[in-house]
């Protein structure tokens, strides 16, 4: 089984890109937010944007600054948990999903408040969101795949062009499988 990852790894790149990006690591920047007395999260943002400081590595400090979201302080057994709370029927279903995606090479992880994100070394290749009570949507990122039914316009992220709805574990049959595999071969 694939080790699952929550958003301290996310935070860790977020580190990474602050010191690629201005050449300061995070307690410096903390050092110079901490010295500014920012009133407010915009005031923070305006100032770190004059500082060439955008993106993540900008998100990184204001959260240093105002506070981290609960969720980005959440271990992804809980993250997982809290979504299939009220929908213990999926649950299996994303297991397989996990166990099967384990097995493909190289994927990484990701727990996020209300989905998983399944990564190559090179970029996310699949997303798995319980989307309704009695539905799992497993987004995946493919150019248009041969004619199938099943296979319909992904509705959950504009890099994921393609979804399957799974209700059972009898959904997760061959050909989803093969899409999944499909999925990771294409963003290795």
């Amino acid at each position: 089984m694939a080790e699952i990852q929550d958003w301290s790894s996310m935070r860790g790149m977020m580190e990474r890109l602050l010191k690629e990006r201005t050449g300061e690591d995070l307690a410096v920047w903390n050092e110079r937010v901490r010295q500014l007395q920012p009133t407010s999260e915009n005031t923070l943002r305006i100032w770190l944007k004059e500082q060439g400081v955008t993106g993540y590595a900008q998100s990184l400090l204001v959260m240093e600054t105002f506070g981290y979201p609960a969720y980005l302080t959440t271990s992804a057994d809980e993250l997982i948990k809290a979504q299939y709370a009220d929908r213990p029927q999926l649950r299996p279903i994303f297991d397989a999903i996990i166990g099967a995606a384990s097995g493909l090479g190289v994927v990484s992880v990701q727990a996020r408040k209300t989905y998983v994100s399944l990564l190559t070394p090179r970029r996310t290749f699949a997303r798995i969101q319980p989307t309704t009570r009695n539905r799992i949507d497993l987004a995946l990122r493919l150019e248009k795949p041969k004619a199938d039914v099943r296979l319909v316009p992904s509705r959950i992220h504009e890099t994921m062009k393609w979804q399957l709805g799974l209700s059972t574990m009898a959904d997760l049959d061959d050909e989803a499988l093969d899409y999944l595999q499909q999925a990771y071969q294409v963003n290795v």
